[in-house]
């Protein structure tokens, strides 16, 4: 009897250390808790990639178990190549360091720039809060309004750029590719303010940039206002109602009979746009971690009290989910031998 007991407490004992074990698991702190997570922009403070990170850190925690706490760091240089290069290569796979980098740096990747040691398709993609198309300003006492102006320049017009994947790189490089405009790209610029000041100061005649930003803030609302700038092109796919007297790079093509080769091409360097500003971490991140982000990013895109702040600060909004970005990473990486090998002349 006393054997029977003896084995009876045992199974109960051995019962009661079983559910403890599986309390405790049960009652064990989310990963995020009491953690921080940085948010690292490729880009310099103040411009539209800076806002929507620091207001994605302010909502996001809200929507994380753990609630962590969320940091902002600017890593601007070589149009994010350093930002990504960290990302890639230096922080820990964990799911505490995000990037925001520029949309272009996919094309740094297509061009086969030694510099570059990461690879877009391997990384983790969290969401975009919009689309970003391209629009090329000049200063008004220019010696140009249209491209078919430019073309006629005895020297090619000098537009600021910050890296070779910037949207104001991009645009040179496509305009002169496909429809031999001509520009001199000063490459070298920390961030688009930093170009702002020089078309201002008069060291460059004109910048690409895109649309969104440049109906958000300073400087522009003030060079609108006393007419300092004019718009030549567009890279949009109709015309934005901000620049309805603006046309779209392939309203020229159709004009000029531009050949679908050429369109192609430029085609993939320009929707790339759709990146947008793009959420990211690295490879090796859990996948467990990377959904907690994925639906944190998609609860805070849609929170009224984000929205109506975005709204009021003129960010554009037309959001698109890590998936999306990670198809889109897949598509604009995987091309035809011959496109790719125009796209590479055009980025030399």
């Amino acid at each position: 009897m006393r054997a029977v007991h003896a084995r009876i407490l045992t199974i109960l004992l051995g019962a009661a250390l079983l559910f403890s074990a599986r309390a405790a698991g049960a009652q064990k702190d989310p990963f995020y808790k009491g953690k921080t997570v940085r948010i690292v922009v490729g880009l310099t403070p103040g411009g539209f990639y800076d806002r929507w990170a620091r207001l994605l850190a302010r909502f996001m925690p809200l929507y994380i178990p753990g609630n962590p706490n969320f940091v902002v760091q600017n890593m601007p240089g070589g149009g994010s190549m350093i930002a990504m290069n960290h990302i890639y290569r230096v922080a820990k796979p964990d799911g505490l360091t995000l990037g925001m980098p520029n949309y272009g740096v996919y094309l740094d990747q297509l061009a086969g720039r030694p510099e570059v040691r990461f690879d877009i398709t391997k990384m983790h993609y969290i969401g975009t809060p919009e689309k970003s198309d391209i629009v090329l300003y000049a200063r008004a006492d220019a010696p140009f309004k249209t491209l078919q102006d430019m073309r006629k320049l005895p020297e090619p017009a000098k537009c600021g750029a910050s890296g070779t994947a910037s949207a104001d790189y991009l645009i040179a490089k496509v305009l002169d590719d496909t429809l031999g405009v001509k520009i001199n790209s000063v490459v070298g610029y920390a961030g688009g303010s930093e170009i702002d000041i020089a078309v201002e100061k008069g060291e460059v005649q004109c910048r690409g940039m895109t649309i969104a930003p440049h109906f958000g803030r300073e400087p522009f609302d003030g060079w609108h206002k006393r007419g300092f700038d004019r718009h030549v092109i567009q890279t949009a796919e109709k015309r934005d109602p901000r620049l309805g007297d603006v046309p779209t790079i392939y309203e020229i093509f159709e004009k000029e009979n531009t050949p679908d080769e050429s369109r192609r091409v430029a085609d993939v360097i320009l929707r790339g746009g759709d990146f947008g500003r793009p959420m990211l971490v690295g490879p090796g991140v859990p996948a467990e971690r990377v959904n907690i982000l994925r639906e944190a990013y998609v609860k805070s895109i849609n929170n009224p009290e984000l929205v109506a702040e975005a709204k009021k600060a003129r960010m554009d909004m037309e959001p698109m989910t890590g998936e999306e970005l990670q198809a889109l990473a897949q598509r604009v990486m995987n091309q035809p031998p011959g496109v790719l090998k125009r796209v590479r002349k055009i980025l030399e």
